[in-house]
């Protein structure tokens, strides 16, 4: 009777402990990877070199970072697994990490307010900002078993293209002002667009490498150190006060040049009004000469006769 009661209570135990408790569910967003004695179960003959995080990879990567394709586990459930399997969990949902905050030592960067950086022309910045990264669901290997903490290699790599950017950073000067290059603080400020898509073109091989897509590169400030600040702040004003003064001046020519053209043209359309009935009168003339050598000469009679009927006072010349 005792051993019959050990027995049924290690068979409770067991189901309680392995089979039971191998039953389990994968959220929304979230995939799953089961390994068996710790190996993960892998796609015979796949690797992420079939998968669209390859396709721009050079040779050198492409020997480098050939992962095994492995059996994922969708959304749903509920699922079961043996004891001698384990059930790996990821969350596959968009995420946002301060840029400057470092996994491995809070207190790094000024404990996470700012990242520095060098200028082509040694001027020290501090860049704020984030990014935006999911775990790549075509490279879960990567993530999960190819290196030890993702995240940390990720922001390494995204913050030495970044340190690399600022220091080579040349911007094209305008039209206005010559074709020099500018490496100041204003030509960095301006172009955050443009140094936010670099980022994002330079960074798509981390789905590759570690399993982790940026979404997005959001640098939102780049600023001068504190004794800098003045200076560039009064450098701005003055900019902007000579452009101000520039756009007074151009609008100011383009209104006096559209009254030039209103007026020339309404002297014009004077002009053609009065040579008009001159026009008119000549070729009434013309007409009346070619009915006959003496029409002319009776209408210019009849003409002043009129004219005499009109005045009051009329002053002749009377011939010696």
């Amino acid at each position: 009777m005792f051993l019959f009661g050990c027995i049924s209570g290690f068979v409770v135990w067991f189901l309680l402990k392995y089979l039971v408790a191998g039953i389990f569910t994968v959220d929304q967003n979230e995939l799953a990877v089961k390994t068996v004695f710790g190996r993960a179960q892998r796609i015979e003959n796949k690797t992420t070199l079939s998968t669209p995080v390859a396709v721009n990879m050079i040779e050198e990567e492409r020997q480098r970072y050939s992962y095994p394709q492995v059996v994922v586990i969708p959304p749903g459930g509920p699922y079961f697994k043996f004891p001698w399997e384990q059930v790996h969990k990821v969350n596959v949902s968009t995420q946002t990490l301060n840029m400057a905050q470092d996994p491995e030592d809070p207190h790094a960067n000024h404990n996470g307010q700012f990242l520095e950086a060098v200028t082509k022309d040694q001027l020290n910045t501090a860049l704020t900002g984030h990014i935006r990264y999911r775990v790549s669901d075509k490279n879960l290997y990567a993530y999960l078993f190819g290196v030890k903490d993702p995240i940390i290699h990720v922001m390494a790599y995204f913050i030495s293209i970044l340190r690399e950017r600022i220091a080579n950073f040349e911007a094209k000067k305008s039209e206005e002002e010559g074709a020099a290059v500018g490496i100041s603080i204003n030509d960095l400020r301006k172009n955050l667009h443009e140094i936010n898509e670099h980022m994002m073109r330079e960074c798509t091989q981390s789905a590759a490498r570690y399993g982790i897509v940026l979404d997005a590169s959001l640098i939102t400030s780049i600023d001068p150190p504190d004794e800098v600040e003045s200076a560039l702040a009064a450098i701005n004003t003055a900019h902007n006060e000579v452009s101000s003064e520039i756009s007074l001046a151009q609008a100011s020519a383009d209104q006096k040049i559209v009254q030039s053209k209103r007026a020339t043209e309404i002297e014009t359309l004077r002009a053609k009004s009065e040579v008009e009935p001159l026009k008119s009168l000549a070729q009434q003339l013309t007409d009346i000469k070619k009915s006959g050598p003496d029409v002319l000469t009776a209408y210019v009679r009849n003409v002043k006769l009129a004219l005499f009927n009109k005045a009051k006072r009329v002053i002749m010349e009377v011939g010696k």
